[in-house]
């Protein structure tokens, strides 16, 4: 049986490191925001040779404490939570887990035979990035516009990818060999590139007719790119009126977030939350 005073403890760590209503919770957030940041700039300095060739060091020793950060950070939340399990396993604790383990697998390797792999396994190190969702209080309200949105943006992509398809078709049928238009596919693969106005430029019509249905194309692109822009601005309007008002509270058994304002228990496991 557990003494009294390690409750409260681990209680008083659950609170700084999974949620971020007091004030220390903020500063933890705060403090880890600005490492996370720090180290996706350092592995993108350490991406031009110049640069890493003069800092090398520098970056070496900086990368080892902020692994060292990380570590004891996902130490930490598993120290501090009573069912690691639900932390370990989840989304948060393997983007934790992946963009911390890299560094420590560089030791294991020696030699320049395996300079790729090693620095493949550093560049892993990108995944950090991802931990940023974990204090952006909108990206709750931004997945449920887009998980919303889905029917409509898929509907609206079948129908995108009809239009690429009798346009790539035409278009082949126009302008032929002579244009640059070889097969349907890569007629197919010139409307797309068109559609989405990034124009390559590695095949272009010729022919006064082509050149008028590429335009038509053209302008047609413009509210493709419109479209599924509006359909989710739409849905995360919606979200937010919708949206019931949440606090940052993590439950320190099942680590379920998402809990209302007020609640004293948990949704999802029914055990008694953090005051």
């Amino acid at each position: 049986m557990p003494e009294p005073s390690a409750k409260p403890w681990k209680d008083k760590l659950h609170e700084v490191i999974y949620e971020a209503d007091t004030t220390a919770g903020k500063f933890f957030d705060v403090v880890l925001l600005f490492v996370i940041v720090l180290s996706i700039i350092i592995v993108m300095l350490e991406s031009v040779k110049d640069i890493n060739a003069e800092y090398f060091h520098i970056f070496y020793v900086t990368e080892w404490v902020i692994t060292i950060i990380f570590s004891i950070e996902y130490i930490l939340r598993i120290i501090s939570i009573k069912n690691p399990k639900s932390y370990i396993f989840s989304f948060y604790g393997i983007i934790d887990f992946v963009s911390t383990i890299p560094t420590y697998l560089t030791l294991f390797f020696g030699g320049y035979n395996v300079l790729l792999a090693v620095r493949a396994l550093r560049l892993l190190r990108v995944f950090r990035i991802l931990k940023i969702t974990r204090y952006l209080g909108e990206a709750d309200k931004l997945a449920v516009a887009l998980r919303h949105s889905r029917p409509k943006i898929f509907v609206f992509l079948f129908a995108v990818f009809i239009i690429t398809i009798i346009a790539g078709t035409i278009m082949h049928l126009v302008e032929g060999e002579a244009g640059g238009f070889d097969n349907i596919p890569l007629s197919i693969y010139w409307c797309i590139v068109t559609l989405t106005t990034v124009g390559f430029g590695d095949i272009a019509p010729i022919t006064p007719l082509g050149r008028f249905i590429a335009s038509f194309i053209m302008i047609t692109g413009y509210g493709i790119i419109a479209v599924p822009t509006g359909i989710v601005s739409a849905e995360y309007s919606r979200a937010g009126e919708k949206q019931p008002q949440l606090n940052t509270q993590v439950c320190p058994h099942c680590n379920e977030s998402k809990h209302l304002d007020g609640s004293e228990f948990c949704h999802n496991c029914g055990n008694k939350l953090n005051e």
